[in-house]
């Protein structure tokens, strides 16, 4: 899973790579993610921050801070969403879906307390963020 991936918004004006592996791959159920993303969860991949690079269009990154956790960011042209920036835990969330090129390998559920889709698929499910990132790190079952 090494080596360089590409990815763009949804237009192709902003465009980035993330090198190396991610750090975790989940998914977030939290509401904030719900309604950013208008789907019933996030599936992100967590990058050390010097892992991702803007390539190009950096000057259409839009920026929207609803907390001090996330710096959700956007393209301006199109409104297409590309990642956010969580400095508090030092990782950006590279949405899986901007890199169609990395396979998803998911390994959580994180805030599943706030579910709105409920998932069978046997992998932990945190009722919010794990202890490190200054969550209980509670599990809680399917």
């Amino acid at each position: 899973m090494s080596g360089i991936h590409s990815g763009q918004c949804f237009c192709g004006a902003v465009r980035l790579e993330a090198s190396g592996s991610p750090e975790a791959m989940g998914y977030c159920h939290c509401a904030s993610c719900r309604s950013w993303s208008a789907a019933p969860l996030n599936a992100f991949t967590l990058w050390k921050p010097d892992a991702v690079k803007v390539t190009k269009g950096a000057e259409h990154l839009g920026t929207y801070q609803k907390t001090d956790l996330s710096l959700r960011q956007y393209c301006r042209e199109c409104g297409g969403h590309v990642m956010t920036d969580h400095p508090p835990l030092g990782m950006v969330d590279v949405y899986a879906a901007t890199l169609p090129g990395l396979t998803f390998e998911p390994a959580v559920h994180v805030n599943y307390a706030e579910t709105v889709l409920p998932m069978k698929d046997g992998l932990p499910k945190l009722k919010d963020f794990p202890a490190e990132f200054g969550g209980s790190g509670e599990a809680i079952a399917e």
